[in-house]
Order: structure tokens, then sequence, then C-alpha cells
């Protein structure tokens, strides 16, 4: 990949130049993660698990143990809720092989969704607070919801068609009364978690989404051909549209999407929490894109304070996101009611060793390792730290959403194999290559923005 810059006080154009050999690169990958997924796919099918038996070893030894400690905890929830609370138990019943694979292709659609989705909530949110130092930097955020057009429809297809193995609220007969799969509290949730209102609030909020971002890029576009502050005002206004709409569907879909794979559990903080997660992840994800592009040349007017900044969000929201976990654990672990403290018990103690290592590298990866490396000023100007904190942070919320969804699709066959590596590789790929297509269509400095002077001026 190349690119070139007129780097003069009249003239702030810059175009990247999607090369052959960085699409061959990206295509490389892609099919490369084909490959392990064809293979643990392969290996999924034969009873192995492509890397899950390294990581679960030494479970079985202590699984007596667990059996015994649990049955006292079962009985309280069967008590409590007149019937299992422990999503698990189901995952278990309706499991198959191949629950895994579509499991992984929820996770990813869901993770990469969040990247797209916050990339236009970050730069709405820079018109409504009428923010001028990102101005500078604001195309590489405004690319990023094209990949809508990927997960959006993949979400609805895996919905529609193998929605059931995703979510135990649709399995047959669960709000039938007198069937033998009757649930009595998931029936009493069937008014807002069912196939027709899901799928409703999946397109609309959806298409609201890709409508207004379409209506950001046009607007954008045209000023940079037009200038003047017509254009800025009315970018002003979609912005506060859809963060409008952004407030009401991320949590909705955070309820949606993950939060009612467990049907029976349920967290007032669930929303803020899984925000948390796409938040961070995603100013990780434009630190590495920017510094990607600055290491070819380009984005010469983005100095090492607005790196400095970009620092800082990737330093607070980690924080926060630490701050909500943490108060989420604490407020189920105080009330120590076994409808709640199921969800992390499951995690903790449950079926498989992997969870437990999982939320153990989640908190060293997402709070500890961000909240060292990036603690300082100069770190947070230094380039090589910013890409190492910025990668550990994707990586770790990563982890995270593995955490949210796993355990309750797959219970104790989930795992980190070729289906895991592959299936993420392929999704990564393709998401780099779409925001790099759609960086090439317009300058990745936004020349008529207003604000523009003070972003070339930025100093702190």
């Amino acid at each position: 990949m190349a690119g070139h810059s007129h780097f003069s006080p009249a003239n702030v154009e810059e175009h990247f130049e999607f090369s052959s050999e960085g699409k061959k690169r990206i295509i490389y990958a892609f099919i490369a993660g084909l490959a392990a997924l064809a293979l643990g796919i392969y290996l999924l099918s034969k009873g192995e698990s492509g890397g899950h038996e390294v990581a679960n070893a030494g479970h079985e030894a202590v699984k007596a143990g667990h059996e015994a400690a649990t049955v006292g905890h079962e009985a309280a929830t069967e008590h409590v809720s007149g019937g299992a609370v422990s999503h698990q138990a189901s995952a278990e019943e309706h499991y198959d092989w191949t629950n895994r694979i579509w499991a992984n292709v929820w996770l990813n659609a869901v993770f990469f969704t969040g990247i797209a989705v916050v990339g236009m909530f970050f730069v709405s949110l820079q018109y409504l607070t009428k923010s001028g130092w990102s101005s500078v930097m604001k195309r590489v955020p405004e690319a990023f919801p094209k990949f809508l057009y990927i997960t959006l429809p993949i979400l609805i297809a895996v919905f529609l068609f193998k929605g059931d193995v995703i979510f135990h609220w649709m399995h047959h007969g669960v709000t039938e009364v007198g069937s033998e799969n009757y649930d009595k509290i998931i029936a009493g949730k069937s008014g807002y978690l069912n196939k027709s209102f899901f799928l409703i609030r999946l397109v609309v909020f959806g298409g609201l989404w890709i409508l207004l971002w379409k209506m950001l890029r046009k607007k954008s576009l045209e000023e940079d051909l037009n200038g003047g502050t017509e254009y800025f005002n009315q970018l002003v206004r979609i912005g506060t549209a859809f963060i409008v709409v952004f407030g009401a569907s991320s949590s909705i879909f955070a309820w949606d999407w993950v939060m009612s794979i467990d049907t029976h559990w349920f967290s007032t903080m669930f929303g803020w929490y899984m925000f948390a997660s796409w938040h961070v992840t995603t100013y990780a994800v434009i630190v590495l894109a920017i510094l990607y592009l600055k290491d070819k040349g380009l984005m010469a007017y983005v100095n090492e304070n607005h790196l400095h900044d970009l620092g800082k969000f990737m330093f607070a929201f980690s924080i926060f996101w630490t701050y909500v976990w943490f108060e989420q654990f604490l407020l189920i672990y105080y009330a120590n009611l076994p409808e709640e403290t199921i969800y992390f018990l499951e995690r903790w103690e449950g079926h498989n060793k992997i969870y437990k290592t999982s939320e153990i590298l989640m908190v060293l990866l997402n709070f500890l390792f961000p909240f060292l490396v990036l603690m300082t000023r100069d770190a947070k100007r230094t380039r090589l730290f910013l890409k190492i904190a910025a990668f550990m942070i994707i990586v770790g919320h990563y982890i995270d959403f593995y955490q949210m969804i796993m355990p309750g699709v797959v219970g104790k066959h989930g795992g980190y194999g070729l289906v895991e590596f592959g299936m993420v590789t392929v999704f990564a790929a393709a998401f780099i290559y779409v925001i790099s297509d759609e960086l090439t269509k317009a300058s990745l400095i936004a020349k008529n923005h207003p604000f523009l002077p003070e972003a070339l001026h930025h100093d702190i």
C-alpha cells in the first residue's frame, strides 16, 4: 500500500492508495483464515477441537470436586427460580459440534459490528461537541461503518437460520404451557424476546445506522468540494440524530445479541458494559489505523498531541470498562442471588477451565496492561507504546466478547482452537479490506472542515 501527501499550508489534501500488493496481502490472510477454519471444522467433526484439549488439560482432575461443590448451588437455584437458571444446561441438551462454528460467527459479527458503528459514534460525537482537534483524523473512523454492510446481514442470516443454536428462548415449546420444554421465566419475557420483534429491532435500528452514516458521509464529502459552514451545521444535526438513535439501540442490541443468550440472567448495567467494551476497542483500532497510515507517510498533520489525546481515550475507557465490569460483578456478588451469581459461576467455576483462564486474561489485558503502559505522558506520545497497548486492548476485548457469548451457547465445549483463530482472521481481513477501500474514496484530511486550522495547531 502506498500514498501521497501534499504538505503545504494552502493544500492539506492527502490520498490513500490501496495498492495491489496491499490487497494481495489481505487476501492471503483471508485465505489463510479460511484454511485454518476449514481444518478446525474438520477436526470438530471428528470429535477433536483443534486446540481445546491443550487449553483444557487437567480439567478432569478437578471436575469431581466442582460437581460436589455445585450441588447446593443448583438446589438453591431450583428453589428460587422454579427451574435451572444455568443456560449451559440448555446448551448441553441441544449441543452438536456445529454449534461452536455458529457461535463463532455470531461472536465475530457482534464484535466487528461494534467497531464499525462506534466509528460513526466517535465522528458524531465530535460534531455534536463541535470539537476541533479531531477534524484532522475523522476520515479514519468515518470509514468504519462501511463494514456494517457485511456484519448486519450476517447477524440477520444467523438469527433466521440458526437462531435456536444461539438463543435458548428460540427453542421449541419454551413459551407453550404444557410443553415438556416449557420455561416459566422465558415465557414471561416472550413479549420482548420473540423472533418477529427481535428481527424488527435488528432491521430497523441497523437500517437507521446505515442510513445516517450514508447521509453523514455524503455531506462530509460535499464539504470537501464546496466548503462553507452550511455542511458543518447539517453534519452536526445528523451526528446528533445518530447519537439519539445509538443511545437507544446500543443498549437494546446488548440485551438482544448478547444478554439474551443467558435468558434467565439479566444485568441493568449490561448495556453500559458492552458499550464500554465496543468503545475502547474502536479507539484501539483508530490508533492502529492512524499509525499505519503515518508509517506510510500519510496523516502528516496528525502530530504527537493528537496521538496523546487518542492515548488518553484508550487509557480512560480502559478504566471505565474496568469500573463497569467490577461494579456489575460486585452488585451480583453482594446480593448473592442464585439466578444472578450463576453467570459468574459458569465463567469461573463452570464446566470448562478455559473460561476461568479467559476471565483472568481479560482483566490483565483490558485493565492492568493498558493502565501500566499508558500511564505516563510520554507513553501516550510514543508510537511503539500506543501500538502495543492498542493491539493488546483489541485482543483483550475480543476475549471479553468470547466470555459474554461462548459459555451460554456451547457450555463445556468452548475452547481456543483453529475454528476460533480462523474465524477471527477471516473477519479481521475482511474488515481491513473494506475499510482500506473506503479510505481511498476521499481525502484523508477533511480539507474544508471549519475547525481544521485548530486541529493543525493542536498543542497540549
